[in-house]
Formats: C-alpha cells, structure tokens, sequence
C-alpha cells in the first residue's frame, strides 16, 4: 500500500519484483530501497527489485538502512528526491518507518519544519519521534 509524504514522495512497506510495472504505471518515476538484503527470510534480494526496476524503465537507488538513518542516507535520499525530477519518488523499507525517517531528514535539512514533517508522517502513519530529536 502506498502512502503519500508530499507532492512527490510516497512510501510503501517491502515491494514485490512483479508489483515494479505496475508502480510506473501509478506515476512513480524513481525506487529508493532503503532495506538492507537478508534482513527477513524470503525477502527480495536489491538486485531483484533493481532489475524488475530496470525492465519497467524505472530509476532505482539502494539506499540500505540499518538502524537510523544516517549523515550518508540522507545526502542520498536528498540526492535521489532531486534526481527525480518532476516523477514521483517511492521510498521503501520493512514497514515505511525508515523511509519517512530519511525523507523527514531530508526535508528539514532543506528548511522544512518539524511541525510540517511531523504532521506529514502522522498522515502516512508514521511518528517521527524516533527522530525528533534530529529535528
């Protein structure tokens, strides 16, 4: 299930290969996968989502988030929001929570307010008081 951040950011839980075609379809230009490989049994492997991206026409990043997000996956999510261009960005991971996490990070290093970010977040259901201190 897709969940809208903003005008240009959508998030999702664990995506399927055969589910890629269809996201283009729905007006998603770039993936962001933000779920490090092996981190569930029968997951995806990046590769996988990489290449069903790659026949679909998609662009694709692998952004693994381990933990937090760090200095190093928010410069690339902020790298991949404006390689998009006017697309849509789908950012995933297990359940959303990483993505919008790098997404929220993202956004305020580019002046957004944490009263916006947060209220965003709580609309796709996610909190970001996991994070609210980096806020």
């Amino acid at each position: 299930m897709l969940r809208q951040l903003d005008e240009r950011t959508l998030i999702a839980g664990q995506i399927a290969p055969e589910q890629v075609a269809e996201l283009k379809s729905q007006g998603i230009a770039m993936i962001v996968n933000n779920r490090p490989d092996g981190e569930d049994a029968g997951q995806p492997t990046a590769a996988q989502i990489e290449a069903a991206a790659d026949g679909a026409g998609l662009a694709y990043r692998w952004v693994p988030i381990r933990r937090g997000p760090g200095p190093a996956d928010v410069e690339a999510m902020q790298e991949a929001m404006r390689d998009c261009g006017d697309g849509k960005l789908l950012a995933f991971c297990r359940s959303g929570a990483r993505s919008t996490f790098a997404w929220a990070l993202a956004r305020h290093e580019e002046g957004v307010g944490r009263d916006e970010l947060e209220r965003a977040a709580a609309v796709a259901g996610v909190s970001l008081a996991p994070i609210a201190h980096l806020l």
